[in-house]
């Protein structure tokens, strides 16, 4: 495959990982904030860490498929095929991102280290996330990293306010 053709398929598919990413790793990242704010076990965390990464990351899917082929005018809605593309975009940005959070849980970390290295990662992830659509849009890559960066840090201040 030529680079022309994978820069093609990025920008065809940029929205659709964005869109997984993003959500990937502020609900998987606010189920960890929820239940180190409820003071639960690193057990719980990981047990519904990995059920919201599954089965969110499939319904994130599973949406984005039947989104693409909801248009009422059948020019503008997508083949089962065009659909199912899109929505496996979504899955691999929402898993891949969605697991950074639960990195920390994972390593043999101490356990009064695991929640610091899971906010570090999770800030870090959303930031590069962002600003990796600088690549497409056009926007400036500080300004697309912050904007994610601040709405995924806004949703895991509320699950942690909510859990505590």
């Amino acid at each position: 495959m030529t680079s022309e053709r994978r820069a093609g398929m990025l920008r065809h598919y940029l929205p659709d990982l964005v869109y997984g990413a993003n959500d990937g790793i502020i609900t998987t990242f606010a189920v960890v904030s929820g239940v180190v704010g409820a003071a639960l076990s690193d057990q719980v965390i990981l047990i519904l860490g990995f059920a919201n990464l599954l089965a969110d990351g499939f319904s994130m899917g599973a949406s984005n498929y039947l989104a693409r082929r909801s248009y009422a005018d059948a020019e503008d809605r997508a083949t089962g095929a065009e659909a199912a593309r899109h929505g496996t975009a979504t899955v691999l940005g929402f898993v891949t991102a969605g697991l950074v959070p639960l990195l920390a849980y994972l390593a043999p970390l101490p356990e009064d280290a695991r929640f610091p290295v899971a906010v570090v990662l999770t800030l870090s992830t959303l930031f590069a996330v962002g600003a990796s659509r600088s690549l497409v849009t056009h926007l400036g890559w500080v300004r697309s990293g912050l904007e994610m960066l601040l709405i995924g840090a806004l949703a895991a201040a509320v699950a942690y306010s909510i859990g505590a």
